[in-house]
């Protein structure tokens, strides 16, 4: 049986749910953020060896000092591609 899923239809299945935790929204809402610094800090360590033995020497250090915040998933996303 094939069923027709209009934009009424699927307002009430989603009124049927419960709301997101706001840990998944709040993340949501950062996630394009911090993917524009970490793509920012990633080309600038391509590009610029200087930066990039000061990541790889103490990674948290410097991204303070460039006025980064390492917030946990930007320096943990960070180890994973310069490993």
């Amino acid at each position: 049986m094939s069923r027709i899923y209009d934009e009424e239809w699927l307002g009430q299945r989603l009124r049927i749910l419960r709301p997101a935790p706001q840990g998944w929204v709040r993340a949501a809402q950062e996630l394009p953020s911090a993917r524009r610094s970490l793509d920012e800090i990633v080309a600038r360590a391509e590009a610029d060896l200087e930066f990039r033995t000061a990541l790889i020497a103490d990674l948290e250090a410097a991204l303070q000092g460039e006025g980064y915040e390492p917030k946990p998933q930007i320096v943990g996303e960070l180890r994973r591609r310069f490993s």
